[in-house]
């Protein structure tokens, strides 16, 4: 029983030594939306897409970088620190000159409670012109 006792102690004892403290004093993103989808859009169409969010932690969040999965993608970043409350924007544009489906991934690296954080970019690139005679095609002359 003793040794039941101690070994239990032991093992509280090396548990709360070992746990994680939670900092709430961190900031924190709360995205709008994590995926973009672009849906069809047309060769060559404006590829630039923008990720809103809200720092809900309570000191002010720092990105330091952000890095595409792919050079096809280029994410831009806030310059200034975003304050508690405050809301930010990371551009992201995708080269439109590349067809068929893509799926990219934008990783941002910053002071946040989730030190990297990943969200994505979809969609379908396809030929100038195929939208209106997909509709041309299923359109009925009356």
């Amino acid at each position: 029983m003793k040794n039941l006792s101690i070994f239990l102690l032991i093992l509280l004892i090396s548990n709360s030594s070992f746990a994680q403290e939670i900092d709430d004093s961190k900031p924190e993103f709360q995205f709008k939306t994590e995926t973009i989808n672009y849906g069809k859009i047309n060769l060559g169409a404006d590829g630039v897409r923008v990720f809103e969010f809200t720092n809900i932690g309570k000191s002010p969040l720092i990105i330091s970088r952000v890095q595409a999965s792919c050079g096809c993608t280029v994410p831009k970043k806030p310059n200034q620190p975003i304050m508690p409350g405050e809301k930010g924007k990371i551009e992201v544009s995708y080269d439109t000159k590349r067809l068929g489906g893509f799926s990219k991934a934008i990783t941002i690296f910053s002071n946040a409670k989730n030190e990297r954080k990943m969200v994505k970019i979809k969609g379908y690139v396809e030929k100038t012109g195929t939208l209106e005679k997909k509709k041309n095609i299923l359109s009925v002359d009356k």
